[in-house]
């Protein structure tokens, strides 16, 4: 117990003096915080591990794309550092990476004065990561799966990690996917259980602040985007008759039905139901990403305004972030629980025969 409290202390101290260090060796300049908030969230080449110094840790990544000398595969350690006059970051065959203008943050050719985009499917930051995401994902079912086969159902129960599993496959199973679809379930778990260990593996793989931690996966639109246009694909090939008919030939007045205006609005409804699933997961994992993020750049914002504001404004940034990571420990069984859950509910609604 005494340890625990000594290197509590440290790491407060630690926190503490940060501020102290910055106002004496930064000469009253403040960070740039909207740049730091917006490399976190957004998508990059490189991933960036830290700074020590002037120098940047950085995991290079390789570049594919295809320009108009043909196909091309390379590390990004063969892109410039610092950006020239243009703004751009030079490398091989006329590529570079553009730092400002409207492809900022892009791979694009220079061929004289002219600027184009080449064919790109580079290995980017957030790809990296879902990659990662998903061995891990394969691992913690694998691993289960390894224990089941060489039991028997009579056995005793697993404990530990397999245990773990168990636990949230059957809560997931009974509570939320046997409630929301109903009858017929067993055919439509394995993909939204697929999503719901997905969504969370990667929402929990987020808050690692060091690789191979650290990736915005779920706050990433095109990652939410596929979720939801699977969960709508599904819904439509499992919608019954009764459900077609209720969005083109819904029981109302004749009058309404000559003047479609309910069937158009139904026929909306059947696209706004899996855009609501891709900004709800979008919006509250990016945001809760930029609001940890924005309250640990308080500690070096008010590095310059004296000591006392200093320490005291640190030690409440600390508290606060130590309070926001919990809460997104929650959040991130949370929006994984609410994906699945509304899933479920509209495959549900679309499968009903009356």
């Amino acid at each position: 117990m005494n340890n625990f409290r000594h290197i509590l202390c440290l790491l407060l101290t630690l926190f503490l003096a940060i501020p102290a260090m910055a106002a004496a060796e930064g000469g009253g300049e403040k960070p740039n915080t909207s740049a730091v908030v917006l490399a976190h969230i957004k998508d990059s080449y490189e991933w960036h591990v830290t700074d020590i110094g002037k120098k940047h840790i950085i995991i290079n990544l390789p570049v594919i794309v295809k320009s108009s000398t043909g196909w091309h595969v390379f590390s990004t350690a063969k892109f410039a550092e610092e950006p020239d006059a243009q703004g751009f970051r030079n490398g091989p065959y006329n590529l570079s990476i553009a730092t400002k203008g409207d492809h900022a943050g892009k791979i694009v050719e220079k061929q004289g004065s002219n600027i184009s985009l080449p064919f790109d499917i580079s290995i980017t930051k957030t790809v990296a990561v879902l990659f990662i995401d998903a061995i891990l994902l394969l691992l913690c079912i694998l691993i289960p799966a390894r224990w089941y086969r060489h039991h028997k159902p009579e056995d005793k129960a697993p404990g530990g990690f397999t245990g773990l599993v168990e636990m949230l496959v059957s809560w997931v199973e009974e509570n939320i996917i046997k409630a929301g679809v109903g009858e017929g379930y067993e055919k439509y778990s394995p993909y939204l259980l697929t999503c719901f260990f997905f969504i969370f593996t990667c929402n929990l793989m987020g808050l690692v602040p060091f690789p191979p931690g650290g990736g915005n996966v779920t706050g990433n639109i095109t990652v939410t985007f596929f979720l939801a246009l699977c969960t709508f694909i599904i819904t439509q090939f499992s919608g019954s008759k009764h459900y077609w008919k209720d969005i083109f030939w819904p029981d109302v007045p004749m009058a309404l039905k000559a003047f479609p205006l309910i069937p158009v609005i139904e026929f909306v409804g059947i696209f706004t139901k899996p855009f609501a699933l891709m900004i709800r997961l979008f919006a509250n994992m990016m945001a809760g990403h930029a609001i940890a993020i924005s309250l640990s750049c308080i500690i070096f914002v008010v590095a310059t305004m004296g000591i006392g504001i200093a320490i005291g404004m640190s030690a409440l940034s600390v508290v606060m972030s130590i309070f926001m990571m919990c809460l997104e420990l929650l959040v991130c069984f949370i929006q994984s629980m609410v994906f699945t859950m509304l899933s479920s509910i509209f495959i549900g609604l679309a499968k009903a025969k009356d």
